[in-house]
């Protein structure tokens, strides 16, 4: 009778327990299935109410007392030891997704240079960085690899286009600055000026670099800036070739390597910006991560009048919160559906 009554309890408590973990879960997936930019505070939740349940277990069981002390120390001696391993381990990714959550300095849109990896992100997790690159590719990295690398995020400000070349000594310098500095005003691009880098044996290193306000077109201004630090060289009959250049070939007196320069409207106008078709994925990642930001601006604009509403200073306070609040609640609401549309486009490629 009494292993029987040790039993009940014990299928009873799992039971419990089991169940009022299956119900937790299921109210977090519908609380969180319309905030996918939360999905790090769901997945810690769901963590720790892991953890919590199997400690109540233990807690819970009709057990003696020196098993239950066992079964604590084995509990805590298991939870240290993947602490301590978790710099290898699913915890060490976890640990180090909330560093950089921590951090701040990446986010959905930004393009990141990591290892032998560039390109713009597309998703951040608890576990890893998922980063578009410049072959359209999707490339997932553990959060633990950028937190052992250093990590070269591009500023949203703007970056530095660079462009080099190398030409012969008997190319006067002035002449190859002024042309490169006109390549990168053609191209749009702000601020240009010149280095020379080498000056070796049988030709000189320039470059050109200048700021790009405008990072998502990445692609398609250095695609520009290198055509046009070709164009502008072969248009005053500069060859962009080494001086000791050999070509077994017979070729005429006065015969230059230049190709014939096209017609650079007719160009423009064949030609579009391959950015939004490389980095799709990552464009609309960041475009939900700034309606994201639009978001909890207005929930803590919300929170503001609420704050006048339960103290106003007056009357009209009271008044104008209250018809603002409603107005947000608005927004909150479109944006919260515009959200949820995008995140589910994203989620279907």
């Amino acid at each position: 009778m009494q292993t029987l009554v040790l039993t009940f309890q014990v299928v009873a408590t799992l039971l419990l327990l089991g169940g009022t973990v299956y119900l937790a879960n299921r109210r977090l997936n519908r609380h969180y299935k319309s905030r996918p930019h939360l999905r790090f505070r769901q997945q810690l939740i769901q963590i720790a109410g892991v953890l919590v349940a199997v400690l109540l277990v233990i807690l819970l069981l009709p057990l003696g007392d020196e098993l239950r002390g066992q079964l604590l120390g084995l509990y805590g001696l298991i939870f240290s030891a993947t602490i301590a391993l978790s710099s290898t381990t699913l915890v060490g990714n976890v640990m180090a997704g909330l560093m950089l959550k921590a951090i701040g300095n990446c986010r959905p849109g930004n393009y990141i240079t990591v290892g032998d990896y560039f390109g713009r992100i597309s998703e951040m997790d608890l576990l890893h960085v998922e980063i578009q690159t410049e072959e359209r590719d999707l490339t997932t990295l553990p959060n633990a690899y950028l937190v052992t690398n250093p990590v070269r995020v591009m500023r949203t400000s703007g970056t530095l286009l660079s462009v080099e070349v190398s030409l012969g000594y008997d190319v006067s310098r002035q002449i190859v600055e002024e042309l490169l500095i006109q390549a990168a005003s053609d191209s749009g691009l702000e601020s240009p000026y010149v280095q020379i880098r080498n000056l070796g044996d049988f030709s000189v290193t320039y470059q050109v670099s200048a700021m790009l306000t405008d990072v998502n077109r990445l692609i398609d201004k250095r695609r520009e800036l290198r055509a046009r630090t070709m164009d502008v060289l072969h248009a005053e009959g500069i060859e962009i070739v080494s001086p000791n250049f050999m070509n077994t070939r017979a070729i005429e007196d006065g015969k230059v390597f230049i190709s014939d320069v096209a017609d650079e409207a007719a160009s423009a106008r064949n030609s579009r910006s391959p950015d939004s078709l490389v980095f799709d994925k990552a464009e609309k990642a960041a475009s939900v991560s700034k309606l994201r930001e639009s978001l909890a601006e207005a929930e803590a604009r919300i929170r503001a009048c609420d704050e006048i509403i339960a103290d106003p200073p007056n009357e009209q306070s009271k008044e104008a919160a209250e018809n603002e609040k409603e107005q947000l609640r608005s927004r909150v609401e479109r944006l919260g559906n515009l959200i949820a549309r995008k995140e589910e486009r994203i989620s279907k490629g």
